[in-house]
């Protein structure tokens, strides 16, 4: 059985889910594809299936400025937050791994969610 790969990012500072923000997926500085979370705050289909799916290292940048220029006010410019990039591992090509974001315009946290 194949693992996979999913995520979903949240906006604490409003308390919903947050709609429109691009994700890449990289690993080695190779692209492995690109989504935009939906209304529900994660992408239409796992980031990375099936046979591309490999132990390994990998990278996740979540373009998150735009989305709270759109939404909340009084920012500074350049904001606090602009990409943010998380490096993770994947250990197990067999389990299903989450890679959430929490963030607002000033913090972000991450976790291995089920």
């Amino acid at each position: 059985m194949a693992g996979w790969l999913t995520t979903h990012v949240l906006d604490t500072a409003r308390g919903c889910p947050a709609v429109g923000i691009p994700i890449r997926l990289e690993t080695k500085g190779r692209l492995l594809g690109t989504s935009v979370t939906n209304a529900d705050g994660r992408c239409d289909a796992p980031l990375l299936a099936g046979a591309l799916f490999r132990a390994g290292r990998y990278e996740l940048t979540f373009w998150v400025a735009a989305y709270f220029a759109r939404y909340v006010g009084g920012l500074t410019e350049p904001p606090f937050l602009d990409d943010i990039v998380l490096r993770f591992g994947i250990a197990d090509e067999t389990q299903h791994y989450h890679v959430p974001l929490l963030v607002s315009p000033y913090a972000y946290s991450t976790y291995r969610g089920s």
